[in-house]
């Protein structure tokens, strides 16, 4: 069974994230997915500085099985995307929770459609 920290918000479509002190989100997809996907081989990552809307495609991730979109789950602003995986992309196999993807500063505090840790798992059982 998937790994699902207790500590990290999730979304139905199977990002996870990490509210930062600073009120920043670091956003990565779920041990779950990249099971699903297989060997991740290639990430496309937003460019720091775009501006985001909640629910819109701004990533993608391919594996020898599929290409699948990662979405923003907050509108905001990209503030960082994470280089080391885009060349090492194979990482996000070994440990999806150690390597994020992109971080957003979010507009507002509201997280609108994301769920906690159990919510997620009941979603990944019923899948």
């Amino acid at each position: 069974m998937a790994n699902t920290p207790a500590d990290l918000k999730y979304t139905s479509s199977h990002e996870w994230i990490r509210v930062e002190s600073d009120g920043t989100l670091t956003i990565g997809v779920t041990d779950h997915a990249q099971e699903a996907l297989g060997d991740v081989v290639f990430l496309e990552l937003p460019e720091p500085g775009r501006r985001v809307a909640a629910g819109e495609a701004i990533a993608v991730i391919e594996s020898v099985k599929a290409a699948s979109d990662i979405y923003a789950p907050v509108t905001g602003e990209v503030i960082a995307a994470n280089q080391a995986v885009v060349d090492a992309p194979e990482s996000v196999n070994a440990d999806a929770y150690a390597n994020w993807l992109f971080r957003i500063r979010p507009e507002s505090a509201d997280l609108g459609k994301v769920i906690d840790a159990a919510a997620y798992e009941a979603l990944v059982a019923n899948a």
